[in-house]
């Protein structure tokens, strides 16, 4: 197998694990992710080898961004962006809208505090200050089986995890997020963005004339 191409990195960061030393690097190609496989712990989604495949689609994709985390061949974590799929509310905004569309670490190596590594890693690409980045966290799609975390504990989480690269959490009547009140959007305005991108955006964060902004 041929060695990650460190040179296609904006930044790495290297941990050492029980399981060897782990790097974390991106945005990777799809012709990365191919050479390596997916911890069998990945399966929040979807199984690991779907989701590996995923991954390699979003990296084809305008705009598609994949950072991973990788002991040796073995994939252990990963964070996505992409630009908002065209049914969703979010596609309506501004072109500079980026979707941090997944974020999953392995349980074999979440106690090395993978999951902030891969946002260090991610934001420290100056590209990302012409974004404006979200995240909807759905609790459906949180591993509180093997945290033993409770719902609340879980948002607290991962609003903790983001919150460092500049992540706050956004009020909308959006149904999915109100779908559970633990669930919630987060978002980043990147430094270089208009005026104008940032209000078109605010302007889709309620739709409906009878919301309550709390």
């Amino acid at each position: 197998m041929e060695q990650v191409d460190r040179d296609q990195a904006v930044k790495s960061q290297f941990i050492s694990t029980s399981d060897g030393e782990l790097t974390i690097v991106g945005p990777v190609k799809a012709e990365v992710i191919a050479q390596l496989a997916m911890d069998d712990g990945l399966r929040a989604f979807r199984p690991p080898k779907r989701q590996k495949e995923a991954l390699e689609e979003i990296c084809k994709l305008p705009d598609g961004r994949v950072i991973l985390a990788h002991v040796a061949s073995r994939i252990m974590g990963y964070v996505t962006f992409h630009p908002p799929d065209s049914f969703e509310r979010w596609s309506r905004g501004p072109r500079e809208v980026l979707e941090l569309g997944a974020i999953e670490v392995s349980p074999r190596v979440r106690q090395y505090g993978v999951g902030r590594r891969l946002l260090e890693v991610a934001f420290s690409d100056p590209i990302m200050e012409n974004y404006l980045v979200i995240a909807t966290e759905y609790y459906w799609h949180w591993d509180m089986e093997k945290t033993g975390l409770r719902v609340w504990e879980y948002r607290e989480l991962m609003r903790r995890i983001m919150s460092p690269v500049g992540m706050v959490v956004k009020d909308t009547d959006e149904e999915e997020i109100l779908a559970h009140p633990a669930n919630m959007l987060m978002a980043r305005y990147g430094k270089n963005l208009p005026k104008s991108s940032i209000l078109q955006f605010e302007s889709i964060l309620y739709t409906k004339p009878d919301s309550s902004r709390g």
